[in-house]
C-alpha cells in the first residue's frame, strides 16, 4: 500500500494532471458558521498554471454562503476520489461574482464535463491553493 503524500506545488506529478482531467465528481468541504463542516459533491477544475481550484454554484449554496461568512482566508478542500487513487487540494477560497472569473469558471467546467444551464445568481469559488495531497 502507497501512503498519502503532500505533494510539492512546484513539482506536481504527470499523474495528477491526468487525473484531474478525467471526468470523476469531488466533494467540497466548508465550515458552516458554526465550525461543523459542511461536505458536498461537485464538479471541478484545476488551472495548475494559476494554481487554482475553480467551483461553480449559485451565491444562496450553503458552500457559498459558507465561504463568504468565513470572511477573506476562508479554507476548503476539495477531494477527488477514484478507488484508490485521490487528491485534495486545500487553500483559502472566495466566492466571486465577477463576470470574468465566472465566466472562465463555466468555461471550464464545460470542457470538463458539460455546458451548465444558464443562471443569473451564478458565482465562482476560486481556491488558491497551498496544499495538495493524493494517493495516485
Amino acid at each position: 500500500m502507497v501512503a498519502p503524500v503532500a505533494f510539492d506545488l512546484d513539482a506536481l506529478p504527470v499523474a495528477l494532471t491526468a487525473f484531474t482531467t478525467e471526468r470523476h465528481l469531488a466533494t467540497l468541504t466548508t465550515l458552516r458558521p458554526d465550525g461543523a463542516p459542511h461536505v458536498t459533491p461537485v464538479g471541478y477544475t484545476w488551472d495548475a498554471d494559476a494554481r487554482l481550484v475553480r467551483v461553480i454554484t449559485f451565491a444562496g449554496a450553503r458552500k457559498a454562503r459558507n465561504l463568504s461568512a468565513g470572511g477573506p482566508g476562508a479554507r476548503a478542500v476539495v477531494c477527488q476520489v477514484d478507488g484508490g487513487r485521490w487528491v485534495a487540494f486545500e487553500g483559502p477560497t472566495a466566492v466571486t461574482d465577477e463576470p470574468g472569473h465566472v465566466a472562465e469558471a463555466v468555461r471550464r467546467y464545460a470542457a470538463r464535463y458539460r455546458w451548465p444551464a444558464e443562471r443569473p445568481d451564478r458565482v465562482a469559488l476560486e481556491m488558491a491553493v497551498d496544499r495538495v495531497t493524493g494517493r495516485l
